[in-house]
């Protein structure tokens, strides 16, 4: 089993659903084995990473690939929109870490669950500032195979 996940800014510039889809590609040609992708839903970057895993799941249909949505707490629009969650998403989930924890602080362990359970961390990080960036530098410290798309397009 290969895992991804992915970490950007809520609002990217510069990056599309094609960038994305070539990084992908890549790990889909290397291996055999099923792969997860967890995605947090939070901003454009997760959308077009969301998007990305779509093509890919339709292009490869030989290989076994699912997108998890990974929420950090419970949402009144995943019970209200239940039927476009379960067409969109393999999966829709939320750690169990993560209950009883405060709302506030819930996104930033639901991010660092998301990179412990990956081999591959997709990023578009170009500030260092934010949750994007402190994600990604708790990606480094767990040693994870990063690929940062805003340092490609230098």
């Amino acid at each position: 089993m290969i895992r991804c996940t992915f970490a950007g800014h809520r609002d990217v510039c510069g990056v599309q659903a094609e960038d994305i889809t070539e990084v992908l590609e890549e790990i889909i040609q290397y291996t055999e084995s099923p792969i997860e992708c967890f995605v947090g839903g939070m901003g454009k970057f997760d959308n077009l990473c969301a998007a990305a895993v779509r093509l890919l799941k339709r292009q490869y249909r030989e290989k076994e690939i699912s997108l998890i949505l990974v929420l950090p707490y419970l949402q009144k629009r995943i019970n209200v929109n239940s039927a476009y969650y379960e067409s969109m998403f393999d999966l829709v989930l939320i750690p169990s870490i993560l209950e009883g924890v405060h709302y506030k602080h819930a996104i930033v362990l639901r991010n660092r669950w998301m990179v412990e359970q990956a081999d591959y961390v997709i990023a578009m990080v170009e500030r260092k500032e934010g949750g994007a960036y402190a994600t990604l530098q708790y990606a480094k410290k767990k040693k994870k195979k990063i690929i940062n798309l805003a340092e490609r397009k230098k």
